[in-house]
């Protein structure tokens, strides 16, 4: 195994202890096996990362079913989904479990969640250090996140609800450091993928709706019109994020057979859909169902 600096975590505190995390994965060759928990449901994923030719490369892949795998080289992520065309985007990490805030700058979350260093404990046989990202609003689930103790890699996460208890969660069941970068993660960086597509990121909102309530901190990051690829129909979609979190309002025609509003959860991920007058509205985001339940219901015709 690559030999890494200990963390000593009497000597940093949780912010420059995440920040150690980041450094480590943007500087370290290495191959990682996780699992995502969900009640009753686990995802397996393998997690590879390198440096290679001043270039940084990383590839997620959920080994379920049909699978979805992402490559990254530098700031350009190529997706590889089922029954869909390869497509690339530009960004600085792949859109995985792990929030990407984590290895980026973070104080960037400061406003809106406190970082605090939490006790330590034993994962998968390794000595660990809690850090707990701790929402200072009621309405967003923390998040907590225990480092190795000789590496900074995230050895487990969890999205954790007021209450204490852990909602979903992520923990590592393999990793090793290895001085040079993988065979195959070499050989799948030199292949032929897309063209970026260009960036879609409006601000302006479409479709002549407003949203009246969002938890402190979300702001809009897109707005576009989107054919729902389960029923055909078109909807106005707008995305928000407070920078950990993400959160999807959908607002297309009522459809016929639903009556009433209902909220249907897995994991952190609530999905709450709002029969109002004339019109569907549909939540989705790691927020707490009654979260959901005041975005959806306060969506109006700013027009009206």
């Amino acid at each position: 195994m690559l030999c890494i600096a200990p963390i000593n975590a009497q000597e940093q505190n949780a912010e420059q202890l995440l920040s150690s995390m980041a450094d480590t994965v943007k500087k370290s060759n290495f191959e990682a096996s996780f699992v995502v928990a969900k009640g009753r449901s686990i995802d397996p994923y393998l997690w590879r990362h390198a440096n290679v030719d001043g270039k940084e490369l990383e590839h997620l892949s959920l080994l379920n079913g049909a699978g979805v795998e992402m490559v990254r080289v530098d700031n350009v992520v190529t997706y590889f989904e089922p029954q869909s065309q390869p497509y690339s985007l530009k960004n600085e990490s792949v859109s995985g479990p792990i929030p990407s805030i984590l290895f980026s700058d973070i104080s960037a979350l400061s406003p809106h969640y406190h970082f605090v260093l939490g006790g330590k404990s034993r994962i998968s046989g390794r000595p660990a250090q809690l850090i707990r990202i701790e929402s200072k609003e009621q309405q967003k689930f923390n998040y907590w996140v225990w480092l190795d103790s000789e590496s900074s890699l995230p050895l487990k996460a969890a999205y954790v609800n007021t209450d204490g208890e852990v909602i979903e969660q992520l923990q590592l069941t393999n990793v090793s450091f290895t001085p040079v970068p993988s065979e195959e993660l070499i050989a799948m960086s030199k292949k032929s993928f897309p063209a970026p597509v260009p960036s879609l990121k409006k601000t302006e909102k479409v479709g002549g709706w407003d949203i009246a309530w969002l938890p402190p901190g979300f702001k809009l990051v897109k707005s576009d019109r989107q054919t729902l690829s389960l029923n055909g129909e078109l909807a106005d979609y707008y995305l928000f994020s407070d920078g950990l979190v993400e959160v999807s309002v959908f607002i297309q025609r009522p459809l016929g057979g639903q009556q009433r509003s209902k909220a249907l959860s897995s994991g952190a991920t609530t999905v709450f859909i709002h029969q109002a007058a004339g019109y569907e509205v549909s939540v989705v985001g790691k927020i707490p169902a009654m979260t959901s339940k005041k975005i959806a219901e306060s969506v109006y015709r700013a027009n009206q």
